[in-house]
């Protein structure tokens, strides 16, 4: 898949570090939300290590024997997650790794499952700033065979496949979400179809990995945030990642 590159479309502001602003390896993490980077920070042992603030994200990062662990957010909906994947791409990162959440649209579907994200369905507005030809953003395959590869190994159930991304999650209507429930998609979140078209136009390698936080196939709300196993099956992904991005059991 390759990018549009005609002059015209050459931006007044590209992203770019900044004189003091640091390196990071090929190979990084973007955290959605606060609880689970702060979770992921205690995993990796990186909680007193002092973060990069940049106002619109932090970055932190590890310096292990054999790579420096680089991990940043939090993002709260598709402008911001690419603002900061943008900016990573420009510190070095090539490979990346998103963990957040999202809520079901199918009934087999519960609270703390895990759903892996192969493609997309963008309601969101910043991805068609990045326009690409032939088909949408997808997932990386390589490394989405890595995150199933890893999640059986660990015999931790999941569902691959389509997902749905909206800006607005106050307006998940009972007819958009019977409509994408008929077309089988998974799950609704905030980021993924952008984070996806951006990796693809900047011709980096991305994929995803998300916990069910709440439930919406039978078309009213049901929440699971402070739940147990929602918990649980948090730390078990995360621990997951940790060992792949880091090379180590953990």
């Amino acid at each position: 898949m390759r990018y549009f590159s005609r002059p015209e479309e050459q931006c007044l502001i590209e992203p770019r570090r900044g004189r003091n602003e640091p390196a990071i390896g090929p190979v990084a993490l973007l955290i959605l939300t606060e609880p689970d980077l702060a979770l992921f920070r205690t995993l990796a042992d990186i909680i007193d290590a002092p973060a990069d603030n940049r106002g619109f994200y932090r970055l932190h990062r590890k310096k292990l024997d054999h790579l420096t662990l680089s991990v940043a957010g939090p993002a709260l909906g598709a402008p911001q997650a690419v603002l900061i994947l943008e900016k990573l791409i420009a510190l070095g990162g090539r490979t990346f790794f998103t963990f957040g959440w999202c809520g079901s649209l199918q009934p087999e579907l519960t609270i703390g499952q895990i759903i892996i994200p192969r493609r997309a369905v963008s309601e969101e507005g910043a991805s068609r700033h990045y326009p690409l030809e032939g088909e949408e953003g997808a997932a990386s395959p390589g490394l989405v065979a890595a995150l199933e590869k890893s999640l059986a190994r660990a015999g931790v159930p999941y569902a691959a496949g389509t997902i749905w991304t909206t800006d607005a999650p106050y307006r998940e209507t009972v007819k958009k979400v019977t409509r994408f429930q008929q077309k089988g998609v998974l799950a609704v979140d905030m980021e993924a179809s952008a984070l996806f078209a951006v990796a693809a136009f900047r011709r980096v390698e991305l994929a995803a990995m998300m916990v069910v936080s709440d439930e919406l196939h039978a078309l009213e709300w049901k929440h699971g945030f402070r739940a147990p196993h929602f918990a649980q099956a948090r730390d078990q992904a995360l621990r997951l990642l940790l060992e792949m991005t880091s090379g180590s059991p953990t």
